[in-house]
């Protein structure tokens, strides 16, 4: 039996050896035993066989047809695509063959010119006239984005990946604070296609999501999700917010922070309701050589240089700042305290119970202004050589150890040395107070008109004035506060302005999240729950943004944003919801 015999009567594969077996029993009449026995089935097997093809005589399952042709899969993916974009090149940008080919490679699909000209020719395209060079290289210049508008914000139903999805978070506070009610009966400018309260969000949502300059949306401008939270078609230019604080009078930024807190006393915050504030001057550095600018001293690194003065309040209890004042001059910074006394007696009608500061921030005039108003005070003396002689020649009988409560620190038993003492300028006694091991060389000294507040008390609420200098550091850190959008004060201003909008909100979210949060800083609060990618649903009545997967999302949905609903006027009132994946 040769090689070709036994390739028919031993066949390998399955489908030759059931129809050998076949042809054997119902053309060679073997019996269905003999062709089992040859073909190495058992009989039911065979039978079965039998049965099936009875049923079914076809014979094309045994011989598959050859299709002549390319084969399957051999041909270049996405051939249609490929010759659709090639026409669309000819058909908007009068392209010829070697520009179309050029542009296809630098998008990722490879073609050759002789390719092109064949899609070319049969779609009906002729050749082209020879055109000058400069013609050839407009038809290749990218097409202009489009303009911020907020009239042609685009709503209909669809779905869009963003990743700005934690900016949403903020929505239901900006609309219950009305943003746009403030920023309006504030005079804030505006235009038609950019309003007011839209250019205030999208400067907001720059402060919000920690990007320091105006021009470094630019990498970020292209993402739907932080147009969509503005309520524009688009973010704006670099150049369009950067140049609108040019337009704002800083006149106006007073009625504006004004309006924003009295709105923010009515939500989850009781702004004042203590009456005592941390008082602080912060120098924003600028490295120019404008002569405007002055020098003022910079507390981090012990030297004066030129820059901005800046004078922040902030409430001690609610850990909110509640003024801000970017345009002191130096000839101005000793009475700025009482200024900001005026602005809280404007506002409330009362005046602050009590004020912290340093010994840098007024003069002993403006504190015997203070006592005359009733308003306490604790402050620092500073240290001179006589003073500290003097203290370290009293008798340590004199001295006695408290025991501070509130402060986080190893140094909680200081030795104290109370006495009363007269100020130049300052009618009457003060009381001063020596404090040494807090680890440091020298003792500090403490100023007061709470003549019976016990020391340690005093202490204790000295300590925690540290704390606004710990929240202008998170502004520098987080909204770069020290950020100089222009040599001009007044431009300062308004940036100065947005720092504490933002951040409110972010106070406003610390207080809702609960569970130790209330003392997180900006920063700590973005990276654990604003910095997140979203998938945005947007229907006929509502506007559904859902937060990725992420492993603190559950404290979120403790907070209660996963159960609200939020009419947004700027979104054409759609419904606002905020899912979690």
């Amino acid at each position: 039996m040769t090689n070709y015999t036994e390739r028919f009567l031993e066949p390998d594969s399955t489908t030759q050896r059931q129809y050998e077996a076949l042809r054997a029993h119902f053309v060679d009449g073997l019996t269905a035993e003999a062709v089992a026995r040859r073909f190495g089935y058992s009989p039911g097997t065979f039978r079965n066989l039998c049965t099936g093809f009875r049923k079914n005589p076809d014979m094309s399952a045994f011989f598959a047809e050859r299709k002549r042709g390319p084969k399957p899969g051999s041909a270049e993916p996405e051939t249609q695509n490929r010759n659709d974009r090639v026409i669309a090149l000819r058909k908007e940008h009068n392209l010829s063959v070697a520009d179309i080919t050029r542009q296809m490679a630098a998008e990722g699909m490879s073609v050759g010119a002789t390719t092109v000209q064949r899609i070319l020719r049969q779609a009906g395209f002729t050749k082209l006239a020879r055109r000058p060079r400069d013609e050839r290289m407009a038809a290749l210049k990218p097409r202009a984005a489009p303009m911020a508008d907020a009239s042609r914000l685009d709503l209909s139903p669809g779905r869009l990946r963003t990743e700005f999805g934690g900016l949403f978070l903020f929505l239901p506070d900006l609309v219950r604070l009305d943003l746009d009610g403030i920023v309006g009966a504030s005079g804030m400018p505006g235009s038609t296609m950019i309003p007011a309260g839209h250019a205030f969000r999208a400067l907001l949502a720059l402060k919000l999501w920690g990007i320091g300059r105006p021009p470094h949306i630019m990498a970020d401008i292209l993402d739907p999700g932080m147009a969509l939270f503005a309520g524009l078609n688009v973010m704006p230019k670099r150049a369009s917010l950067t140049e609108y604080s040019s337009r704002v009078d800083p006149r106006l930024c007073a009625g504006l922070m004004e309006r924003w807190h009295r709105a923010t006393r009515g939500l989850d915050i009781d702004l004042g309701g203590d009456g005592s504030f941390d008082l602080d001057f912060h120098t924003i550095p600028y490295h120019g050589d404008a002569a405007l600018i002055e020098r003022h001293y910079v507390s981090k690194r012990s030297r004066t240089q030129k820059g901005i003065l800046a004078f922040l309040a902030r409430d001690a209890d609610a850990r909110l700042f509640c003024y801000a004042n970017a345009r002191v001059r130096k000839d101005e910074q000793n009475d700025e305290i009482l200024r900001f006394v005026e602005f809280w007696k404007q506002r409330t009608g009362g005046l602050p119970r009590e004020l912290i500061f340093d010994s840098r921030l007024t003069t002993h005039g403006n504190l015997a202004e203070l006592e005359r108003m009733g308003i306490d005070f604790v402050t620092l003396r500073k240290r001179t050589k006589s003073l500290l002689a003097a203290i370290a020649a009293a008798p340590d009988a004199d001295w006695r150890r408290v025991r501070l409560t509130n402060v986080g620190r190893i140094y909680r038993t200081p030795r104290i040395l109370e006495s009363t003492v007269r100020l130049a300028r300052y009618p009457g006694d003060i009381r001063q107070i020596a404090v040494c091991d807090l680890g440091h060389e020298n003792p500090t000294l403490l100023l007061t008109n709470q003549m019976k507040t016990s020391a340690g008390q005093l202490i204790d609420r000295y300590a925690r004035r540290m704390v606004i200098e710990n929240a202008i550091a998170d502004a520098i850190d987080f909204f770069h506060m020290d950020a100089l959008s222009a040599a001009v004060p007044m431009k300062v201003d308004l940036d100065l302005q947005l720092t504490l909008m933002a951040n409110t909100l972010y106070r406003l979210l610390a207080v809702r999240l609960g569970n130790g949060r209330q003392v997180s800083r900006a920063r700590t609060l973005f990276r654990d729950f604003v910095k997140a990618a979203a998938e945005i649903r947007i229907g006929d009545n509502h506007v559904i943004v859902r937060i990725g997967r992420r492993a603190n999302n559950p404290f979120l949905l403790n907070a209660g944003y996963g159960d609200m609903e939020t009419t947004v006027p700027w979104l054409q009132n759609r419904t606002l919801k905020i899912e979690f994946v």
